[in-house]
């Protein structure tokens, strides 16, 4: 069974986001909240998990996975940004934006897009979020819980856990964090390319 975190949305309890650390440190997965909806997330480079995220999710192998960070100035170490896509990113972040970009050799292939060596890269503007990142004190592989025959995100922590109770390790709730996944924007190409509109504003990344 899941374990649950109710957490504080403004003052996370710094024991229950070490616990969750914890969890993801020992191989776990759990669902955690965002600044646009909730989301799966687990350590890098841990396979079995990832797997398990393709089996909730029902995903091929060309899904984009996330590398969820808590600063900018960390990105660099995952991702190759010129000085356009430094300044776009940087504008933009923290936010519901998803970034993809070409991946480091700091990335671990599975998390990859087969072909085009990319990876989505996000800085989410929620404090719960960016308190587990700082107690785990890495980033995570993370992909939005948005579940096959359902046209909208889970809202409900509880529900999650109740839904998910044999699937996943732990479910922290903060309260409502929004229905719409991240806009996704492609920053590959020379011109920035809005693939997915959702709770970021695609605008300053329009032509």
């Amino acid at each position: 069974m899941a374990q649950y975190f109710d957490v504080h949305p403004d003052n996370p309890q710094p024991r229950a986001l070490a616990q969750a650390a914890r969890i993801l440190a020992d191989g776990g997965l759990i669902v955690y909240p965002t600044d646009s909806c909730f989301a799966l997330g687990c350590a890098l480079g841990n396979a079995e998990a990832i797997e398990r995220i393709r089996r909730i999710r029902d995903l091929d192998d060309k899904h984009h996975f996330t590398l969820v960070v808590d600063e900018f100035a960390k990105l660099g170490e995952y991702v190759q940004m010129d000085n356009r896509v430094f300044r776009a990113v940087k504008s933009a972040t923290p936010g519901p934006y998803t970034f993809i970009l070409q991946a480091t050799r700091e990335v671990p292939k599975m998390m990859m897009h087969p072909k085009k060596k990319t990876v989505g890269v996000r800085i989410p503007d929620h404090r719960t979020t960016l308190d587990l990142l700082a107690t785990y004190g890495a980033p995570l592989l993370s992909s939005t819980l948005l579940l096959p025959g359902h046209e909208e995100a889970q809202t409900d922590g509880w529900a999650i856990k109740e839904l998910l109770d044999h699937q996943v390790d732990a479910v922290i709730d903060s309260g409502d964090c929004g229905i719409e996944p991240t806009t996704v924007i492609d920053m590959t190409g020379d011109a920035p390319e809005v693939a997915r509109v959702g709770a970021g504003d695609p605008a300053p990344f329009e032509e």
